[in-house]
């Protein structure tokens, strides 16, 4: 099978891409390299089965040739990082909305089958009970500009399901809730690959606010495994499914963690998010899926404890 991986250059699209070869696939990646990087792709660049286009998903008439001769479509392509949106707010937009405009109109005009990647940050301030995908979102205000990628990957979803509801294009959405692992850069705010290589260097591990807040950590290789097998899955088509790790850790206790693993004597710091991001910054408290949903139709358990997952990225930024 023909597959493009819209963003196949970046930390999660980098890792589908070569899954997907294993499998057999034929891979065709378009990446603007702005968070994508062609060391991602490195073991496979030569690969016979490996197509890279370097250009952007708002280029249409290259878009248009690629999802021509594809018959699936993975589009992870995104402005993502919380340092990313509070930074470039008109590119992420433009990239989230007119980005998935396109590919969505395009893929319907060949009715190729599309999976669409979503977001835990869809879910907003919830706090009260682990995440499934009928609940209510609870959005900040549109003045915060925190809130931008949410409502951004929220129109993705809309946009998305009215394509299956009305076109009867064969769409599959999955919301990931943090994934980790090796190639993944602390660059842009995410939090593991920035303790761990705190702790390495022996600087102090940041926490931003409190560390109360808790968050669930899913590995990589069991986030493209599940993405592939529900693209397998007729019943999968038309619905949203959560995509990852149920086992809650708070963010102070993974800094500990990273800590102990790393055998560092970094100090672990806190300071406020104003600092961090400027005045008047939200950050969600909790952030747990509930994953029955996509057990029941596929048998999804991540494999990879915390553990595996921390040595994992120690081990990648060790090399």
């Amino acid at each position: 099978m023909k597959t493009l991986i819209t963003g196949g250059a970046g930390f999660i699209g980098s890792h589908l891409a070569e899954h997907l070869i294993g499998q057999g696939h034929e891979v065709f990646v378009i990446d603007n390299l702005w968070t994508g990087k062609l060391a991602h792709v490195e073991s496979i660049r030569n690969h016979e089965r490996f197509h890279l286009v370097v250009d952007t998903i708002l280029n249409e008439s290259v878009m248009n040739e690629l999802i021509f001769k594809v018959d699936h479509i993975y589009h992870l392509a995104a402005a993502v990082g919380v340092r990313n949106i509070m930074d470039h707010p008109v590119e992420t937009l433009d990239i989230n909305v007119k980005g998935s405009e396109t590919v969505l109109r395009l893929a319907n005009r060949f009715k190729k089958k599309i999976f669409i990647a979503s977001t835990s940050e869809i879910y907003g301030k919830h706090l009260e009970h682990s995440l499934s995908e009928d609940d209510n979102r609870v959005m900040g205000t549109v003045k915060k500009r925190r809130w931008a990628y949410a409502c951004s990957k929220t129109l993705d979803e809309f946009l998305a399901l009215a394509y299956y509801d009305e076109k009867k294009l064969p769409v599959v959405i999955g919301r990931l809730f943090n994934t980790v692992g090796p190639r993944q850069t602390g660059q842009y705010g995410m939090v593991l690959p920035n303790f761990v290589q705190s702790a390495l260097l022996g600087k102090p591990i940041t926490v931003y606010g409190d560390g109360d807040q808790t968050r669930s950590f899913t590995h990589v290789q069991d986030v493209t495994d599940a993405v592939a097998r529900l693209m397998a899955e007729p019943g999968a088509e038309g619905d949203i499914f959560n995509i990852g790790n149920d086992k809650e850790v708070t963010i102070n206790e993974l800094a500990r963690k990273v800590k102990e693993m790393t055998g560092s004597n970094s100090d672990i710091e806190h300071i406020s998010y104003e600092r961090a991001y400027g005045p008047g910054f939200e950050d969600m408290e909790r952030r747990c899926p509930d994953i029955a949903k996509i057990n029941d139709l596929i048998g999804f358990r991540p494999a990879n404890d915390l553990d595996v997952i921390i040595q994992s990225v120690i081990d990648y930024f060790k090399r």
